[in-house]
């Protein structure tokens, strides 16, 4: 074995990779994708692939017998007239010799549209189903792991589908027709010894592929492990900076670079072995063939091109043989590294849609809990019975200690989540029984922490509408109040912001939050904390473009400062899972009830004075 191993593959079960029923399952499931994607075009150049393929292998083991005939009669009749008839033979010689080495580039061109559409095609449906699972799902998933288990299935499907219709198929039948020919021509015993070698060689390699598995199922598990600690620390560097951890990050990388790296000698080693031995088997089996052919010439039996000839089939043979022993491991590898992928298109969304779901009317956007509960995993309380309404064009706010369930409500909103009992519905019709899109369509959300895309402010205020009109992108940026800070910047609406928005400061990212919303145009308007992080000035800046973008909509607040919510028409005061208290701030003052205390706690603290004077 002459070659290197691939990029270790995603990490399964160990039986996964061993059983043949999993193996072929991975096999059907890859045949049936290629199907469903490939379609009619993809399907032709496949077929001529294949067909080029199989007659360069016949090419391959013709040559050497047209070459022994050649010279057989010409060590017969040494003169001139024999010359051109041996020179004709060796130019087909040759020009067979060049097909079978031009063919699989030929080949290969053939089938690389084949591979990118697959890819493609199959690519996109996993990145869509992956967005469509529900919030558990990726709360309980490392981006870095993840994203290399996307990447190395889509590389898998690209190695089994070469391997196993451009080597694996090809080479058995390489081997069935040498074998038949030296029957034929020579006899059995030649092709017993080319057979035994052969079924050496098959054994060792597998048997040995079988034993370092494990080497390699080590560097998966340590190489997915390095892959997410280092996007997990690169994603949160503000947060290493800030408690200056850049050493620690860098020891916990390079750790789990050791860790790699130890599996990757183990394997190494291993591979080294295992290509020292194939080595010798093909030596001993090469001349075994060179022995018998020869003592058949010395027997009078053969010629002397007949020894060149058996002895470049079984040259021949070790390429293919060669591979094929790459090709078990890398195909059984490939089997699991796609079956992980599928395995994300197996999981099922805890939120999907109904069968007989439909879009969301047009309606005015009321939005009412009736005796929801709800409970995270790993909680033992949450969401009971909570019942209340908000009222469409009106402005609700939700308060309440932490842990209350506040940021839970506005899931359930959303419908990232289903209640285990009760309903949440809109404008009368229940969330379970809309399509997630049209819901989604209808809301805008302004969280705590507004996450932009790595792009220009157009794409991030755009991103709710992408058909709006520069008009209409200026009256939002008017209304967010982003129009000045937009003019000074020297590409306008084309600067980068940078990862996640971090080029911005935090009031402009909250400001490009409500442009986007505000250019959306949604029916309920979502207000997660959307100032809690600001200072004092910054946050009645963003005050006043939220009042803006919530004027004649149905508007629903999250907050912990209650200064932000006192104007509300309603306030909904939970505690302990539970719907404690209702009304409007001099209300909820006057009962002197838990709102009542959290205003006062908040009125004792300066920067709460400063912002309620504001």
């Amino acid at each position: 074995m002459r070659h290197g191993d691939r990029a270790p593959p995603v990490a399964i079960a160990p039986e996964d990779a061993n059983r043949p029923e999993d193996f072929r399952i991975a096999l059907k499931r890859l045949w049936a994708a290629f199907r469903e994607v490939g379609g009619a075009e993809m399907r032709w150049r496949m077929a001529a692939a294949w067909v080029l393929t199989i007659t360069a292998k016949v090419a391959a083991v013709a040559a050497p017998f047209l070459l022994a005939d050649s010279i057989n009669k010409f060590s017969k009749g040494h003169n001139e007239a024999a010359l051109p008839p041996f020179l004709a033979v060796i130019a087909i010689w040759t020009a067979l010799r060049a097909f079978a080495s031009v063919a699989p580039q030929m080949r290969d061109m053939l089938f690389s549209p084949v591979s990118a559409v697959v890819q493609r095609r199959l690519g996109a449906r996993v990145f869509a189903h992956v967005h469509s699972l529900s919030v558990a799902f990726h709360q309980t998933k490392r981006l870095g792991a993840l994203n290399r288990t996307i990447d190395r299935g889509l590389k898998a499907i690209d190695f089994l589908i070469r391997f196993l219709s451009f080597q694996i198929v090809p080479t058995v039948f390489e081997l069935v027709l040498a074998a038949g020919a030296l029957t034929w021509r020579y006899g059995w015993t030649f092709a017993a010894a080319a057979l035994v070698t052969i079924a050496i060689y098959a054994w060792l390699t597998f048997g040995v592929t079988d034993w370092r598995i494990r080497f390699r199922r080590e560097m998966n598990e340590n190489d997915s492990e390095a892959s997410a600690r280092a996007v997990d620390s690169l994603t949160n560097f503000e947060t290493v900076k800030s408690f200056a951890a850049e050493a620690r990050e860098t020891r916990r990388f390079e750790e789990a670079l050791g860790a790699y790296g130890q599996a990757a000698v183990r394997a190494n080693n291993s591979l080294s072995l295992l290509n020292a031995l194939q080595g010798v088997v093909m030596a001993i089996g090469l001349g075994v063939m060179a022995a018998l052919a020869a003592q058949a010439m010395l027997a009078g039996r053969l010629g002397p091109g007949d020894i060149l000839a058996a002895t470049l089939v079984m040259l021949n043979l070790y390429a293919p043989l060669n591979i094929l022993g790459f090709a078990y491991r890398e195909i059984k590898q490939g089997a699991a590294d796609m079956e992980s992928m599928f395995a994300l298109l197996d999981q099922k969304p805890e939120v999907a849609d109904a069968p007989d779901a439909i879009a969301l009317p047009n309606g005015p956007g009321e939005v009412r809990f009736e005796n929801v509960s709800f409970a995270h995993d790993g909680r033992a309380a949450g969401l009971q019975a909570v019942s209340f309404t908000a009222p469409a064009g009106m402005r609700t706010a939700i308060v309440g200690p932490s842990g209350a369930g506040k940021s839970t409500i506005l899931r359930l909103v959303f419908r990232f989540y289903d209640p285990e009992s009760g309903a949440v519905s809109v404008d009368g019709h229940d969330l379970r029984s809309l399509k997630q899109d049209s819901l989604r369509a209808a809301l805008g959300l302004v969280p705590q922490d507004v996450v932009l895309f790595n792009d220009t402010l157009r794409f991030n205020v755009t991103y709710g509408r992408q058909d709006a009109t520069e008009a209409e992108i200026a009256e939002a940026l008017e209304r967010a109040q982003l129009t000045d800070f937009i003019t000074r910047l020297p590409q306008g609406l084309d600067t980068k912001v940078g990862e996640r928005g971090l080029k911005l400061s935090g009031g402009e990212r909250q400001r490009v939050g409500i442009a986007r919303v505000i250019l959306k145009d949604p029916r309920i308007l979502v207000l997660d904390e959307a100032t809690s992080a600001l200072d004092s000035r910054t946050e009645s800046e963003i005050q006043l473009a939220l009042e803006e973008a919530s004027r004649g909509r149905t508007t629903i607040v999250v907050a912990h400062r209650l200064s932000t919510i006192a104007d509300s028409d309603q306030i909904i005061v939970l505690d302990d899972g539970g719907v404690a208290e209702r009304g409007t701030h001099a209300d909820l003052v006057a009962r002197d009830g838990i709102y009542a205390d959290l205003w006062r706690r908040q009125a004792d603290e300066p920067e709460a004075i400063a912002s309620t004077a504001a």
